[in-house]
């Protein structure tokens, strides 16, 4: 009998890409002050990066196309970005999917990411009270990140459940479920079309999770379905 749905956060309850955007402006805006730099050209130009995928060293690409580069400055860029107060909302499913749910399981949040940027995101969603638990990862430093065993063991601690009795959905297939399958969970993937996981493929058969969705509305049907879990 599954007791628990525990969800992952970035990408599973919001567009990721909001919070990049967010981040982005607060950036911009930061650098407008030091360097002269428009906040609408700095914007364009990180959103840029982005956009064409870029990753990891997006900041040190945009000051060395101004010339401007500084592992000083990265860092400032950095801490802008992970501390500023985020303007993002959760996908429109989500608030009353964790109001159904709540009826009949207990509900965790699960999240890797820099302490201070995840707890940000959680209170600009308005979302925290409808998680009986909330593990950010980050509270044990990187080494504990997924796809560790840690946050999951901690998480099914704090809800007084088994592994067996409870589900992780998330949305990346090359650290989510791995972990989770360790500790016995039941996995489910939410592969939305322009997610950031999207094209994403498990790299081995341990990586896979066991069910996969396109969004959030059919996660109570899967709950209750027994046709579902056949594999188990």
């Amino acid at each position: 009998m599954i007791m628990a749905v525990v969800f992952d956060l970035d990408d599973t309850l919001f567009p990721e890409s909001d919070y990049v955007l967010s981040g982005f402006k607060a950036v911009a805006s930061w650098a407008e002050n030091q360097f002269k730099i428009t906040a609408s050209k700095g914007f364009d130009e990180l959103w840029a990066f982005y956009q064409n995928g870029v990753r990891g060293d997006t900041f040190n690409r945009w000051l060395a196309s101004h010339s401007i580069y500084s592992e000083e400055v990265v860092s400032n860029l950095i801490a802008v970005y992970r501390e500023h107060t985020p303007r993002i909302v959760a996908f429109p499913e989500v608030p009353q999917l964790l109001k159904g749910l709540r009826v009949n399981y207990r509900l965790g949040l699960l999240s890797d990411g820099y302490l201070v940027a995840q707890t940000k995101k959680l209170s600009a969603l308005g979302l925290k009270s409808l998680f009986d638990v909330v593990v950010f990862s980050d509270k044990w430093g990187r080494d504990s990140w997924k796809p560790s065993t840690r946050p999951f063991l901690e998480v099914l601690n704090q809800l007084h459940v088994k592994g067996a009795s409870a589900v992780y959905v998330a949305d990346n297939p090359l650290k989510d479920f791995i972990g989770a399958r360790e500790v016995g969970m039941m996995t489910v993937r939410v592969k939305r079309m322009g997610g950031e996981c999207a094209d994403r493929v498990p790299p081995t058969p341990a990586h896979e999770p066991h069910i996969t969705l396109n969004d959030l509305s059919q996660l109570p049907d899967v709950l209750v379905s027994k046709h579902a879990w056949r594999i188990f």
